[in-house]
């Protein structure tokens, strides 16, 4: 398949399904903010070095070696630039599961995904905007859809915010009532937002079939990109074990669910901006259950009288 033909296919997303996943993404984040409160940004105010470090490397670090890595491997414009948005998301709230599993600080994931999915509210525009603008081929594309930051930022904030926002009122109001209700809404929202994926998947298998062998191996090394370079800066700025792993499960673990609704409602479902979120949605999963039973079970942390530390 050429590099025309790739940047020419657009995946058909019916205008339902397209709110679907408006709705579901809201859901999973109203289900994230059921476990917040107040004072877990009033932690993170407190002991800020680790999700310093965090929102670092997942908002300034990762698009910048996102940007390099599709430069030396000279992807197609479509690809380079699913590329970048992805990397421009938050975490992923299977992110908090994942960091469980591996014996890493849990309570710091959950800051972290909260605080980087407030911070997206304005980072994930600007580094779409600004590292899609870097390469003329990419900025083809921002420029042949008219990307507006202004537009794609108030899209951000009624996806990710406003269930944040609802979900923690719920959580002050009716704390009894939040706790029962975490674990079911989670579950039930990760179940839909699998099955919605698996449907747009059939809708557009043939397609979907035609380019896997091209973005698996860009997804994978992008991905263990994101792995070493969440690490790599948590072991820099001196975090315990636990800590650096946590950070790198931020990084690598990115809410491709917000990556796809961008892509549908801003790139009208550009087929390699859509294939590449899509199966990086499917492929952290797979690389994050790897890494937690590497590091649960292989190579657990050392005893560490700072395991919450931060």
């Amino acid at each position: 398949m050429t590099t025309t033909s790739i940047d020419a296919i657009e995946l058909q997303f019916e205008a339902g399904s397209l709110i679907g996943l408006n709705v579901i993404l809201g859901l999973i984040m109203f289900g994230i903010a059921l476990s917040l409160h107040v004072s877990d940004f009033q932690r993170v105010a407190k002991t800020p070095r680790a999700p310093a470090i965090g929102l670092i490397a997942q908002f300034l670090l990762l698009p910048a070696a996102t940007w390099a890595l599709t430069r030396v491997m000279g992807l197609p414009p479509s690809i380079s630039l699913g590329m970048i948005l992805v990397a421009s998301c938050p975490g992923g709230n299977i992110s908090n599961f994942i960091a469980h599993l591996s014996r890493s600080n849990t309570a710091l994931s959950v800051s972290v995904t909260a605080v980087s999915t407030t911070g997206a509210l304005v980072m994930t525009p600007l580094n779409v905007s600004f590292w899609g603008s870097m390469s003329e081929d990419t900025r083809a594309i921002l420029t042949e859809f008219h990307l507006s930051p202004t537009a794609m930022l108030i899209n951000v904030g009624l996806v990710l915010i406003l269930p944040l926002m609802a979900g923690m009122f719920v959580a002050a109001k009716w704390p009894r009532l939040a706790l029962r209700a975490v674990r079911p809404f989670k579950i039930i929202s990760i179940v839909l937002f699998v099955l919605l994926i698996v449907i747009a998947f059939q809708a557009n298998f043939q397609a979907f079939l035609a380019v896997i062998g091209i973005i698996f191996i860009p997804v994978a090394i992008h991905n263990g990109l994101a792995w070493t370079v969440g690490y790599s800066a948590g072991r820099a700025a001196g975090l315990s074990v636990e800590d650096r792993r946590t950070v790198a499960i931020e990084v690598a673990i990115q809410n491709s669910g917000l990556g796809l609704v961008l892509i549908f409602g801003f790139f009208d479902g550009l087929g390699g901006m859509a294939v590449i979120a899509g199966w990086w949605g499917i492929w952290h999963i797979i690389a994050g259950l790897f890494m937690a039973g590497m590091w649960g079970k292989v190579f657990p942390p050392p005893p560490s009288k700072t395991s919450d530390n931060q």
